[in-house]
């Protein structure tokens, strides 16, 4: 994929941003044929540790405080922003950044949605609630962004088995290796053009991907919409 075409990627995080790294690896083997370049870090949180690891390999960054929510379109006009990829953004993105990047953002969210999911659902909360639960099957959701939390059309999951001797951390470990390795192969097929949103919200196209590593279920297929 030439310059011209590639995807400008904006990553939003608010935590160390193992997401991001995940990302950021993927691209790097993908190398010329890599379809995004990563060209902003974004922050609610001065001290976040994702925000190293853009400095640390030279990507911009931007802090953007909580009660200045209008920062964020600012700072994506700033930096010619084509695509967005939430990693670990514990803040609700405002609608008018999700209404002008419609079907170009994206999330993972760590339980098989539209289970688990909505305000304050995150994190150890997510897994602790699936504990509670009793379900047996939990995993990663790759889900287009819109103006509410966890409700965006989804393009892929991952089932990871819920083991009876597991605690919130044991399976918050597990449900993260399958996101590290479902999240970067969807943002790199949204922004290749290879899935996209339809104007009926369901999402179009289909991208294989192939697992060598962290795959509970293997070989995954995002569906045709």
């Amino acid at each position: 994929m030439t310059t011209a075409t590639l995807a400008r990627l904006a990553v939003f995080a608010s935590g160390g941003g193992s997401n991001l790294q995940a990302i950021l690896d993927h691209l790097d083997a993908l190398g010329a044929a890599a379809p995004a370049a990563p060209v902003l870090v974004l922050s609610d949180r001065s001290d976040a540790g994702a925000l190293d690891r853009a400095r640390a390999r030279g990507i911009a960054v931007e802090v953007v405080p909580r009660d200045r929510p209008e920062g964020i379109a600012a700072a994506l006009a700033r930096h010619d922003v084509t695509h967005i990829a939430l990693a670990g953004f514990l803040r609700l993105v405002p609608e008018e950044v999700t209404h002008a990047f419609r079907g170009r953002i994206v999330n993972v969210h760590p339980a098989l949605l539209p289970a688990f999911g909505g305000p304050g659902m995150y994190g150890t909360r997510v897994h602790e609630a699936v504990l509670r639960s009793g379900a047996r099957v939990t995993g990663p959701t790759v889900h287009f962004v819109d103006a509410r939390y966890d409700e965006g059309a989804i393009i892929a999951q991952i089932p990871v088995p819920v083991r009876s001797d597991d605690t919130a951390a044991t399976l918050a470990a597990r449900v993260l290796a399958a996101e590290h390795a479902l999240y970067p192969r969807c943002v790199a097929a949204v922004a290749a053009g290879e899935v996209s949103l339809g104007a009926d919200g369901r999402v179009r196209g289909t991208a294989t991907f192939d697992f060598d590593r962290a795959a509970p279920a293997g070989r995954q297929t995002v569906p045709a919409g």
